[in-house]
């Protein structure tokens, strides 16, 4: 197969009509290493939003259960860019999801703005980190993807184009970025597992290294310390000279899929999609947590 095989296929296709396709070729194909990174970064954003990382934090799914929350996350995300949204498993999915939301009182705009990072950051990450950026049709795609995947959600007021995202994400995070215990703690439970998929020569790295890859808004709410600037410059560096290096290999033939990351590690025995994710009970850890009860960020 050509190195450009899936630029053109992709380029070859409606992404007002089959957006699903497009994208789950950027997923699966041509970018699977640098989408999973840029999606689990795109949360790792959220965290720095008060009113998020304390909710999360207050769960205790992302600090007790850290390993499960991240496979229950990728495998509930997968089915709908796999296998299309009507299908049953991405329905059962979707409905999965909406679930976990509905026990909380989740303000609508939160539900927007993380929208807003799952378009935004990819899109930024290939730009700087990728063999090569989006095309047009693969960055529209991936626009009409999440306007249908917040539809399914229920998801009111969704910008129409990918600027409108982008304006979205910049001016929430302007506006809501900022410091909270929580939403720290969260962070912090998030960076260890990454850490621990490591190679362990290398983990004691990995602090410096993911701080490297943060805006410095980003770092200051969480109060992180700015890495050293060369620490910084090297990071990056690595990363961008991998994504050059990749421009002289083939193109990859069949899907990389959620299933085959060493990193999902919860299901050693296969699961069901309606048993992943959580299922808060009143009165116990990980109850319910009102948003009346939270002071605004």
């Amino acid at each position: 197969m050509r190195r450009d095989h899936w630029r053109r296929y992709n380029d070859s296709l409606d992404p007002a009509t089959e957006y699903v396709e497009i994208y789950g070729k950027v997923v699966g194909h041509e970018f699977p290493w640098d989408m999973n990174q840029a999606l689990g970064f795109a949360l790792f954003r959220t965290y720095a939003v008060p009113g998020i990382g304390r909710l999360l934090d207050r769960t205790g799914e992302f600090t007790r259960r850290t390993q499960k929350r991240y496979d229950d996350t990728a495998l509930l995300l997968e089915p709908a860019y796999r296998l299309g949204f009507e299908e049953p498993e991405s329905r059962a999915a979707i409905r999965r999801i909406n679930q976990m939301h509905r026990a909380y009182d989740i303000p609508d705009h939160e539900f927007r703005y993380v929208l807003s990072t799952f378009v935004v950051v990819p899109k930024r990450w290939l730009d700087e980190f990728g063999k090569r950026p989006l095309t047009p049709n693969e960055l529209e795609a991936s626009v009409q993807y999440y306007r249908t995947l917040g539809r399914h959600m229920g998801i009111k007021d969704v910008p129409e184009t990918y600027e409108g995202f982008e304006r979205l994400m910049d001016s929430y995070e302007a506006a809501h970025f900022g410091h909270d215990p929580g939403g720290r703690r969260v962070a912090d439970a998030t960076l260890a597992l990454m850490a621990g998929f490591q190679p362990a020569p290398v983990r004691p790295l990995m602090d410096v290294f993911s701080r490297s890859l943060m805006d410095p808004p980003l770092r200051a709410a969480f109060r992180y310390a700015d890495p050293p600037g060369w620490v910084e410059a090297v990071s990056r560096g690595l990363l961008r000279a991998r994504g050059r290096l990749l421009r002289f290999f083939p193109a990859r033939k069949d899907p990389k899929l959620v299933d085959d990351l060493p990193q999902i590690r919860s299901y050693p025995d296969g699961y069901r999609i309606e048993e992943l994710g959580t299922f808060p009970v009143p009165g116990v850890a990980g109850c319910p947590v009102r948003h009346e009860e939270q002071a605004t960020g």
